[in-house]
């Protein structure tokens, strides 16, 4: 992915799309609670939106039609659901009947948007500027540009294994950026959820699995030892059973460059992996790490009983849903007595799930348009000297979806500018000039 270094020029866009993404991960990482946070990640967005005016306009004239289409949707989506109803419209929606009492019952009937909880649907609208940022300001980057703000990423990855040891050593006590959810031992870095710190960790191994460096530079090749060891033992810390289950598709990515002529690529997921079993077998079931593997023992009724309760709310408001951004609102009056506990769900933990319940059938073809457009795009590259590259964007996406079946891993503002830069290696299709098969 990343060939010897040559002196280039870094032009302003790069720059640019640097800062974005390192606010974004340094700030955005807390989700909608953190409204401030996210309101700054915003800012830095729209500033540089309004600065690269000309880009926009060419980002909707030159960019592939069905990524426009794509684009587009996504962003139309949240929007609609914003626009007001007459009562005699709104009323007869799937799943107003107690929305509809409460109006009755509070001064008769009056136009309503149709989301059922609009602020949090314009929330979700607002979150969307960050990766249309991204995907304005890279879209023309070249290879190399690319390489380097991989590298970037990369770095913030090491520096959240960084910033999680005094986490971790403290049991929670210390270096703690969202302190809301307590859970002592646990590695959580910029954010605010540990699933989240390890996928972005699986995200930065993804992009570590495929640099490239002289097999006679020793140098060169520990540290990319190391980096990938660093990465994959603070997965581990994180104690993310989702993400310890998808540092399998970095090492997949690994043997699979190696199966096609470059031996080295395997060293490094043989090596994290021997790593990892010797960790497992010496430290033992005492230790931090074996605590992370003792919560595959644990069952998942919790989440089960949510995505139980998520189901039937999700027949009730289709299929047009219940607005973007509405779950905590609308979930509570569905939730089963015998399912009922002190915490609140809040969440679905299941994405497909919530946005069946927040956009129907509408959201469910979008996601599925999504995936299908991706999939087409890492498949259509087989014989391009840039295959490589395309395929860790479509890696990074393909474990976000993975861990949306068990969590929502896009509902924050960090890994929403990640999924867009993996967007932008998987747009960025050009020939690699002199780029080894």
């Amino acid at each position: 992915m990343f060939g010897r270094a040559r002196p280039v020029r870094i032009t302003n866009p790069e720059i640019q799309l640097a800062a974005l993404v390192a606010v974004s991960i340094l700030m955005g990482g807390g989700g909608v609670a953190y409204g401030l946070n996210n309101l700054a990640v915003q800012l830095v967005a729209l500033s540089l939106l309004a600065i690269n005016r000309t880009a926009c306009c060419q980002f909707w004239r030159e960019t592939p039609h069905a990524l426009r289409l794509l684009v587009a949707c996504t962003l139309v989506l949240p929007l609609l659901q914003l626009i007001p109803l007459p009562f005699s419209i709104w009323s007869i929606l799937p799943g107003r009947e107690l929305a509809k009492a409460a109006f009755m019952a509070s001064g008769g009937p009056g136009w309503h948007a149709f989301s059922l909880d609009p602020a949090r649907t314009l929330v979700a609208a607002l979150g969307l500027i960050t990766p249309l940022a991204v995907l304005m300001l890279g879209w023309r980057l070249s290879h190399e540009e690319l390489a380097r703000l991989s590298l970037i990423i990369i770095t913030f990855g090491i520096f959240n294994f960084l910033l999680g040891v005094p986490q971790v050593l403290s049991q929670g006590q210390a270096a703690i950026l969202y302190p809301e959810n307590p859970m002592p031992g646990v590695l959580f870095g910029t954010f605010a959820n540990r699933n989240t710190t390890g996928l972005f960790l699986v995200a930065c191994l993804v992009l570590v699995s495929l640099i490239r460096v002289d097999d006679r530079n020793q140098l060169a090749r520990l540290m990319r030892w190391a980096v990938a060891v660093i990465l994959a033992v603070g997965v581990l810390l994180t104690q993310s059973r989702s993400a310890m289950i998808l540092l399998l598709v970095p090492m997949g990515l690994c043997a699979a460059r190696w199966w096609v002529g470059n031996r080295s690529w395997l060293g490094i997921g043989a090596g994290v992996v021997a790593l990892l079993m010797v960790l497992m077998l010496s430290l033992g079931s005492s230790t931090r790490i074996g605590s992370a593997l003792q919560r595959f023992e644990d069952g998942t009724s919790a989440r089960e009983q949510i995505w139980e309760d998520a189901a039937y709310a999700a027949q009730k408001f289709g299929p047009l849903g219940a607005g973007m951004g509405a779950f905590d609102e609308v979930f509570q009056a569905d939730e089963s007595l015998e399912h009922i506990s002190p915490r609140k769900a809040g969440r679905a933990h299941n994405d497909y799930l919530e946005v069946a319940i927040e956009a129907g059938l509408p959201g469910l073809m979008l996601i599925a348009a999504w995936l299908i457009w991706i999939g087409w795009q890492a498949a259509s590259v087989r014989a391009s000297s840039n295959r490589w590259q395309v395929w860790a964007g479509g890696a990074i996406l393909l474990v976000i979806a993975l861990q949306s079946l068990t969590d929502y891993p896009l509902r924050n503002q960090s890994m929403l500018a990640v999924g867009a830069f993996a967007l932008l290696l998987l747009l960025n299709r050009r020939p690699v000039r002199g780029a080894p098969a």
